[in-house]
């Protein structure tokens, strides 16, 4: 089949000529046998003019993917407005076709959904009184606002401001200055705003946010990751757009150029146009991991001292004294020095500081080999910690304002540190705490000092015999009136919550227990003594990765699924806490959205189920759920499977597998998409599947713990087991030829598949691999493979293995990838020309981290896999 517009999409989503220099180099590199670095066991395929031609068409036809399916699903998306007393109504607009939709209007004290208004007289007496011809089915209005009782609706449309008595008027227009937003800027299906700064979930499909400043300020914009971290983007000037990469579940902030946050917003598959302007609603808090969890400020809180740093030491002045600050410490150095944050005692009669035995940081040296505008390469220079490194050691030092000479805290139960944070001050102020994460995170622990005596003590303490999982499954939040804490911890074998006696580090009992985990903690109401988490794996019945909202009392009681419903959920409160508007789907299941009572999650009314009928008569197929069981012939493995959009079920097609196994997470798919990575491989020639196998997250401590010191693992004994249970009554799965590709992690994995299961797997494509978990950044490696440095870590390296690999592989990376250095890569192929293994390799210019999503390395990529596993001429 082949496309006949002028203009496609290729494989990255960049708009294309049909017949441009990318589609004559793609058919023609297709048809040719790449040059080895040495005599093959894998010969390519030689393809004839016929097939050569069909390799063409193969692209041609996957670049048109997004062209083909977008915006072809109806209904699946409500974003409402809330009003009226008590939040008793919202309303919203939803799509009902390519270019139609309605307005819908929710009465929730009523149970009721129906149109806000009569569309067609409204668009009858608009037509009339605008002298403009207007479609009842393309309605939409700017600054659409409905009165309190919902009795009548005031609108702005041909730059005139009108008021509609509902449901069927009269129309009248109504006074007022003209409206500063066009018609045709509120056109565009904007992407809400949170109400809180957001973290990432997950990785959904692959798609864009464009942000649009309309502010008169710059606006820099941050990736909020699922542990609250921020990381820096760039800058959007004032009255600019910017369109942002990302994943669907992937959280954005946005802030001025005080620091102030602006916006938070979650990215989305379907709406992806998030505009700033000064209606967007700016988030309520910053969101951490602990509501307590702060940096220190200089000041007292009763603002009589300050606390300044100078030359490594410090320094404590009274505010209303014209005197120098007085310098209370004198052993400060650039080698062992005080830092700058402060955490004061809440009665200003105490503050700590942290003194640190610094460290020079490793670092590594990338070439810039062609910087715009010059001949000359640049050398770049980054501070990279690797494992088993020297890391800096902080310790708690502690003043008494009516004595300042400093107290060093006695560091027996902290004496290795990874890091500590979270410090904090007891209400009391008779006591700070803080938590220490012990190097090889096999202990974590919240260590309480006496303020008087300056004693520390373990308030909690945990361990593994493996690991703790600091990174992903860490919750503390101190309930200092009671002298209790709550606390996440794997100790049962499943992560859930505890109450902690503050005193005696006892758990008075547990939150949440049995065989499901807590995924994170929503919010914690102190007065109530209840909290709303995230929960996976709660309904027996269901897919365990499903993500579900649960309300629990402190002492483990009343627990209640919020959002019952067989799907992954994703919810919003309305502004008074009271309503949830929830939306569930799954990959083979169109998003649904209904309206529950906040409170016990009953079921208010069903707003809309979303239709994908047009979807599917593309061709396209909703991916197919399947389960298999894992190594030990028990646990459930789950995955799905992706066929082309033009599947015939007469043909064989060659398997490739989309591989990501970091621990921290899991990563097939949830809920329903486009998920256009997956199905553009899959267009050209492919079945695609993905599986999240043991070592992964989400599961059981004992599923988790499979990784540790053991990444090489990657869960392919439970992935290849999948493949062939899979193929076993699927004769379209042709698993003679069966290839895989991956980034970062996923790219250490994919090389694997070739040294430890070649006799499955023929093919692999390695992006920016860490190939070897000595080489790549420390925190990601030390979490899961242990400190200090064992055999294991050379055991598991791709560069050691190189010699066993079979079957064909292609290395990608980027040069200036900061993320994984890029000598891991060059590392792997030293050892594979001292082995005499044929592979190929392709390294990008000016390119970092992640380089085989470019539009050049992504061709090559998916040309490499083709070849490889002769994707045959139908």
């Amino acid at each position: 089949m082949r496309a006949t517009s002028s203009t496609c999409s290729d494989l990255s989503g960049r708009r294309l000529p049909r017949r441009s220099k990318l589609h004559r180099v793609v058919w023609l590199i297709t048809g040719l046998c790449v040059i080895s670095l040495g005599p093959g066991a894998h010969a390519d395929q030689q393809p004839s003019d016929e097939q050569a031609r069909t390799a063409r068409e193969r692209f041609d036809y996957a670049e048109t993917y997004s062209r083909r399916t977008r915006d072809r699903v109806f209904r699946q998306s409500v974003k409402p407005t809330w009003f009226g007393k008590d939040d008793r109504y919202l309303w919203y607009r939803v799509r009902t076709s390519a270019d139609g939709g309605e307005y819908v209007l929710v009465d929730s004290q009523a149970g009721s959904r129906s149109l806000a208004f009569d569309h067609a007289k409204l668009a009858q007496q608009l037509s009339e009184q605008s002298s403009r011809r207007v479609d009842a089915q393309q309605l939409r209005f700017a600054s659409l606002t409905f009165d309190e009782s919902a009795e009548f609706c005031r609108f702005r449309y041909a730059n005139q401001s009108w008021r509609f008595q509902l449901p069927d008027g009269p129309l009248t227009r109504h006074d007022g200055q003209p409206d500063m937003t066009s018609d045709s800027e509120s056109t565009g299906e904007r992407l809400s705003a949170q109400q809180t700064i957001a973290r990432s979930e997950g990785q959904g499909e692959e798609t864009s946010i464009e942000f649009q400043n309309e502010l008169t300020v710059p606006l820099r914009f941050y990736w909020v990751t699922d542990s609250g971290d921020r990381r820096p983007y760039g800058i959007i000037d004032a009255g600019k757009s910017h369109r942002q990469h990302t994943f669907a579940g992937h959280a954005w902030l946005l802030t001025d150029p005080t620091g102030e946050s602006i916006a938070s917003f979650v990215a989305d598959a379907w709406q992806t146009r998030a505009v700033i302007d000064a209606d967007t609603a700016k988030p309520k808090n910053a969101t951490t991991r602990n509501p307590r969890r702060r940096r220190g400020g200089s000041e007292s809180p009763d603002g009589q001292y300050r606390v300044s740093f100078d030359g490594d030491n410090v320094f404590l002045k009274h505010v209303d004294d014209d005197d120098q600050p007085q310098q209370v410490t004198v052993d400060g150095d650039s080698d062992n020095g005080y830092g700058n944050n402060v955490w004061w005692s809440p009665d200003s009669q105490h503050f700590v500081v942290m003194k640190t035995k610094r460290v020079s940081p490793r670092q590594i040296s990338i070439v810039k080999s062609s910087p715009p505008g010059s001949i000359d390469a640049e050398l770049v220079t980054v501070n990279y910690p690797k494992p088993g490194d020297e890391l800096d050691q902080p310790r708690c030092v502690l003043f008494h304002v009516d004595d300042p000479k400093p107290i060093l805290i006695q560091n027996d139960l902290f004496s290795n540190p990874f890091s500590i944070n979270d410090l904090a001050w007891n209400a009391d102020s008779g006591s700070f705490s803080f938590v220490y994460n012990q190097r090889g995170h096999q202990t974590l622990r919240v260590v309480s000092v006496d303020a008087q005596t300056a004693e520390p003590r373990a308030m909690i303490d945990e361990t593994s015999e493996t690991f703790v999982c600091y990174s992903h499954k860490q919750f503390l939040q101190r309930l200092d009136a009671t002298n209790e804490a709550i606390w996440m911890s794997e100790r049962s074998g499943w992560n859930h919550l505890y109450l902690i006696d503050q005193s005696t580090g006892e758990v008075i009992q547990p939150i949440t227990s049995g065989e499901w985990v807590v995924r994170s903690v929503q919010r914690v109401d102190v007065q109530r003594r209840q909290i709303w988490l995230v929960a996976g794996g709660l309904n027996p019945d269901e897919d365990p990765y499903h993500q579900h909202l649960v309300r629990v009392d402190f002492d483990g009681s009343n627990l209640v699924d919020l959002t019952p419903g067989d799907g992954e959920h994703q919810w919003s409160f309305s502004p008074d806490q009271t309503q949830l508007l929830d939306t569930y789907s799954r990959v083979d299941m169109p998003p649904v959205t209904v309206l529950r009572n906040a409170d016990t999650g009953e079921l208010i009314t069903e707003l809309e189920r979303a239709d994908a009928t047009e979807l599917t008569e593309t061709g396209w197929q909703m991916p197919e759920r399947f389960v298999a069981s894992g190594r030990d012939g028990e646990t459930p493995i789950h995955g799905i499977i992706v066929r082309p959009t033009n599947f015939d079920p007469h043909q064989r097609y060659p398997v490739v597998e989309a591989i990501y196994a970091g621990p921290h997470a899991a990563f097939v798919p949830k809920s329903f998409g486009l998920h256009q990575s997956l199905y553009q491989m899959a267009d050209l020639g492919f079945i695609v599947v993905k599986i999240d196998g043991m070592g992964t997250s989400f599961r059981s401590k004992a599923f988790h713990d499979v990784c540790w010191q053991n990444l090489g693992d990657s869960g392919f004994p439970d992935r290849v087991k999948w493949i062939r249970a899979a193929a076993a009554d699927r004769p379209e799965m042709d698993i003679t030829r069966v290839g895989i590709w991956g980034g970062s992690a996923g790219g250490q994995s994919a090389m694997r598949a070739l040294i430890s299961h070649g006799d499955l797997y023929d093919a692999a494509v390695a992006d920016c691999g860490c190939h070897d978990n000595r080489v790549d950044k420390i925190w990601w490696n030390e979490q899961w493979m242990g400190w200090p440095i064992g055999p294991h870590y050379e055991q598991q390296s791709n560069v050691t293995g190189a010699s066993e690999l079979s079957g064909d592989l292609m290395l990608i990376w980027g040069e200036l990838d900061t993320n994984v250095d890029p000598i891991s890569s060059m590392q792997v192929v030293d050892a594979l020309i001292k082995a005499d293994k044929d592979f190929e390799m392709l390294i990008v210019p000016g390119v970092g981290h992640g380089a085989a999503g470019t539009p050049y390395a992504k061709r090559r990529q998916a040309e490499f896999l083709m070849r490889k596993l002769g994707v045959a001429a139908r």
